[in-house]
C-alpha cells in the first residue's frame, strides 16, 4: 500500500500540488491533514482524520465515473468521513473559494447530512 500511496504522490496533478501545498504549509497547515491515504479499498486525496474530511481533487475523467465516484463516496460516508469534491480547474483558478469551502467544513459551518452526488463540493460546484 505505502509504495502505491507514493506513486500516487508523486503523480499527482498541478491542482493536486496546489492544494497540498496550502493544506500542510499555508492556512490550514495545523490541521494535519494526509496526502493519499488509504481508507479501506481506497486511496483519499486528501485526509484530515481529526475532523473525519475528505478532500478529493477529480479531473474531467470523473465524468464518466459518476456511479463508481458514488460507490467510493458512500463508504467513505458510511466510515464517518464527510467528503467534499472540487474539480482541478476549480482548484488552480478559484484556490481561495476552494480553501474557505474546506475551512468552513473543518470548523462545521458547511456540515450538511451526506449526499448522494459525487459531484464536486457535493454536486453543487463553486
Amino acid at each position: 500500500m505505502n509504495g502505491r500511496a507514493r506513486k500516487l504522490r508523486q503523480q499527482g496533478t498541478q491542482a493536486e500540488q496546489r492544494l497540498w501545498y496550502h493544506l500542510r504549509a499555508r492556512r490550514l497547515a495545523g490541521r494535519k491533514f494526509r496526502r493519499q491515504h488509504s481508507i479501506g479499498p481506497y486511496f483519499a486525496d486528501f485526509v484530515c482524520l481529526d475532523a473525519r474530511l475528505i478532500v478529493e481533487v477529480d479531473g474531467s475523467q470523473h465524468l464518466d465515473q459518476l456511479a463508481s465516484d458514488a460507490s467510493r463516496s458512500a463508504y467513505l460516508e458510511s466510515r464517518g468521513f464527510r467528503v467534499l469534491r472540487f474539480w482541478n480547474d476549480e482548484v488552480l483558478s478559484q484556490t481561495d473559494k476552494v480553501l474557505e469551502a474546506i475551512l468552513l467544513e473543518l470548523d462545521g459551518v458547511g456540515r450538511q447530512p451526506p449526499h448522494p452526488n459525487p459531484s464536486p463540493r457535493r454536486g453543487e460546484g463553486l
